[in-house]
Parts: C-alpha cells; structure tokens; sequence
C-alpha cells in the first residue's frame, strides 16, 4: 500500500505572499535634547528682549536672524512629533497586514509536525528523471519511510501510515525528493510541504511564521499561499 497519493488540491504556486514587513515599532514623542535646546533658546530671547539697553537697542537685523533660528526650531521639533506620530501610525499598520497570513496554509521546504492528519508535499522532481522517490526522516534524521512518487511535480498527500498500515508516531518529520534517470541518483533536494499558520511576527526586518506544530519559518522562504483546506 502507498501512502502518497497524488493530491486533488489544486497547486498554489501563482499565489503570492503578502510582503514582508518593514521595522516600524512605533515609538513615543518625548521631550528629546532637541526640544530642549527649543525651550532655552525661547527663554535667552526673551530675556534679551527684557533687558536690552533702551540707549543701545538690538540691532533689528540681528534681531530677525534670531526670530529667523527661532521658527526654524519651532519646526524641526513640530517635524520631530510628527514623525514619531506617523511611525506609530505605520507600526499599526504593519501589525494589521499580519493578519493576512494567519490561517493560511503555506508552501516551504521545512520540516513538518505530523499529528495523525495527511500532510502535502510539492515534489519538483528533475526533468531528465524516469523514477522519483520521496524519502522521509524523524526528528533524529533517521529514515523511516521511503516510497515511490509518479515522475510529476503535482502535489501529493503523505498519509503517515507505515509497513503493515499502521500509523507513524506523532512528531517533526523531514521530507526529501530523489530523482533517478537511469538508475543514477540525479537531484536530491528537501520537499516542499503545505503547513496552517497560527501566528505571524515582526523580528528585525523579516516577518516569522508560526506553524501549527510549532515551527517557524521567514515570509520570504514561503514559495505559495493557500486557504486552509
């Protein structure tokens, strides 16, 4: 008996995959080293203003220089809130698009946890090849199972089930394709599985998926998106 039939799901390899993220914590206005220089230069003008010898009055033209720097101030801290305004407005932002990603089912060449439920692989075997085998390891990298696939890069379902039909246990299971032409090993490379996204987030400038047995990949590993079957 195989346990790796082809799947009747469609292939989602034209989805594309929301983009990654960029760094945008929000972060707080406060009273920075700029808004305080502000403030004393605010108070130096108006004493000067004070107590200005009325005989020797300040010059006028210096005195526009000074209004001058004032509203130039004035604006780079009004600029400075505004700023940290529209990074908090961003970081909201970037947190609302994750939730796109949750309840997806994603495409990647990752280890899988296997719970009893048929798990979907997207072999590419090589083009020259005239048998294609799909090998699969436990957590330890030892194989247990090593299983025929039709010479295709359709989509198929593992069933988990081994010699004598009884169920493999519960645990992260590696997949690999070995592609032979001629009774020659050609290309070996990790498959490529389908696994439901219960979590998304922002690290550094990548977003981390979390799946469903607990494994994380990078958005950028993610080659299609699929609705939860």
């Amino acid at each position: 008996m195989i346990n790796a039939i082809p799947s009747t799901t469609p292939s989602a390899t034209g989805s594309s995959a929301p983009p990654t993220a960029p760094d945008a914590t929000p972060k707080p206005s406060t009273k920075t080293a700029l808004t305080s220089d502000f403030e004393t230069f605010l108070k130096m003008l108006t004493a000067q203003a004070k107590n200005q010898d009325p005989l020797e009055p300040l010059d006028s033209t210096e005195y526009a220089s000074q209004l001058a720097q004032f509203s130039m101030v004035e604006q780079q801290v009004q600029t400075n809130d505004s700023l940290a305004a529209l990074s908090g407005l961003f970081g909201t932002s970037n947190m609302a698009s994750l939730a796109g990603w949750v309840g997806m089912e994603a495409r990647a060449a990752t280890p899988m946890y296997f719970d009893g439920a048929p798990i979907t692989l997207s072999p590419k075997p090589a083009a020259l090849a005239d048998e294609v085998y799909l090998v699969v390891s436990d957590a330890s990298g030892k194989e247990v199972q090593r299983l025929q696939l039709p010479v295709s890069s359709e989509p198929v379902q593992w069933a988990g089930v081994g010699a004598g039909g009884v169920p493999l246990a519960n645990g992260v299971y590696s997949f690999s394709v070995e592609s032979y032409g001629q009774d020659k090993l050609i290309l070996e490379e990790p498959a490529e599985v389908y696994g439901r996204i219960t979590e998304a987030q922002i690290q550094g400038n990548e977003v981390v998926l979390v799946l469903e047995g607990g494994q994380t990949i990078l958005s950028s590993k993610v080659t299609a998106l699929r609705a939860a079957s």
